[in-house]
């Protein structure tokens, strides 16, 4: 056999072959030595994307009662940029489970030097509560991205943004709003924030100096619990709306928080005749009382107990919980990074059985085809057989 490389002899075969492999041994003495720069790509996308963040949590500070913001810094010394409205990918370790929540970055894109994240109480929360209670400064802790399609886009978005939140789901509209407010972005704003009562309302003290400092920045809080003087009370219904957005058609509208108030806004929106082209959404997970969404099984109160099988493995489920906490729970580690039905990564292959599927799972023709679920918006409703 020929000692030459296989693509030499390739070459040689070639017409001009022999020529052709004269120029390149002409080129390895004289040209640039490409192959000091082996990998260079590799590093660049990883700087940029790096598969793993490891953060060291530098500050812990109360936003509301239920509520703290959590100040992250590099563990390597260097965090990738992100764009405002992106989250990070938290992960942690409780009780030998390791899962993981996704958590909007509430700092300004403008700035590196840390990453803020804001967690909030919830009910049974099984990594909420553990950060809340057992998180303090100098503990270490792993994530990945940033990700996410939730931001703004000056090239073919409005100058004119409208902003729906609710809850926690304040949080990607406050790095929007560092970002534009504190670099000086030529952006109108207006936020309209709703919140059960005026002391639940996350970063209400800062978001009302920024609406006193910046004229294109329009602030209202909506109570639906209290009625306070000074204060709107109800919901951000489509009266609220009109009321507070005068040029309705020149604008791009952007909502986050629970799904039902993602819902009751859509519907407004529909009511104005807003395209839907105008409307950008955010879904944080999928609605904790899953067994009231339209399309449940009737009769079935998300207590009833499956097996899921994987391989060898035989795991209990709660037809409540979806699959992929249910994967987590049994010591099964399921690739994942949004946990809302967009990013795709925690797809398994449903061999056997039957699940019922939230909204906003965003499967695919192939999904379909080939019989893969998002197991983050799966829910058992029989013993499952999966592959992945």
């Amino acid at each position: 056999m020929s000692g030459k490389p296989i693509k030499d002899m390739i070459i040689s075969t070639m017409r001009n072959g022999p020529e052709t492999l004269k120029e390149l041994e002409n080129a390895k003495k004289t040209g640039k030595d490409i192959s000091l720069e082996r990998g260079a790509v590799r590093r660049k996308v990883a700087q940029y994307h790096p598969p793993i963040l490891h953060l060291t949590v530098s500050e812990i500070e109360p936003v509301s009662p239920i509520a703290k913001r959590i100040r992250l810094v590099s563990g390597d010394g260097y965090l990738p940029p992100f764009e405002a409205g992106q989250y990070i990918n938290v992960f942690c370790e409780i009780d030998g489970v390791r899962t993981s929540r996704p958590y909007s970055l509430s700092s300004s894109a403008k700035q590196r030097a840390y990453y803020e994240i804001t967690v909030a109480a919830v009910e049974q929360g099984f990594v909420s509560g553990h950060l809340l209670e057992h998180l303090k400064p100098g503990d270490r802790l792993e994530a990945n991205g940033p990700a996410g399609v939730f931001r703004y886009q000056p090239v073919f978005h409005s100058k004119k943004s409208v902003f729906f939140g609710g809850g926690s789901g304040i949080t990607p509209f406050v790095s929007m709003i560092r970002t534009a407010l504190e670099s000086g972005e030529d952006r109108d704003i207006t936020l309209l924030y709703g919140s059960r009562t005026e002391e639940l309302a996350m970063y209400h003290r800062e978001l009302s100096v920024f609406a006193d400092k910046h004229p294109n920045f329009h602030y209202t809080l909506v109570l639906s619990d209290e009625e306070k003087e000074g204060m709107e009370h109800g919901f951000i219904d489509a009266g609220r709306i009109r009321a507070h957005v005068p040029d309705l058609m020149d604008c791009t509208y952007y909502m986050c928080g629970p799904a039902v108030m993602m819902d009751f806004c859509r519907q407004a929106l529909e009511e104005l005749q807003i395209p839907g082209r105008a409307v950008r959404r955010e879904v944080f997970g999928t609605r904790r009382d899953i067994w009231n969404e339209p399309g449940w099984p009737e009769g079935m109160t998300g207590e009833e107990r499956f097996q899921i099988k994987v391989g060898e493995k035989t795991i209990e489920a709660k037809s409540g919980e979806s699959v992929l906490t249910a994967l987590e729970r049994g010591g099964l580690r399921v690739n994942v990074c949004c946990r809302s039905g967009e990013c795709s990564l925690c797809r398994v292959q449903l061999v056997s059985g039957k699940v019922f599927t939230a909204q906003g799972a965003l499967l695919r023709y192939a999904d379909e085809l080939f019989g893969y679920i998002h197991s983050c918006k799966a829910y058992p409703i029989g013993d499952l057989e999966l592959r992945f």
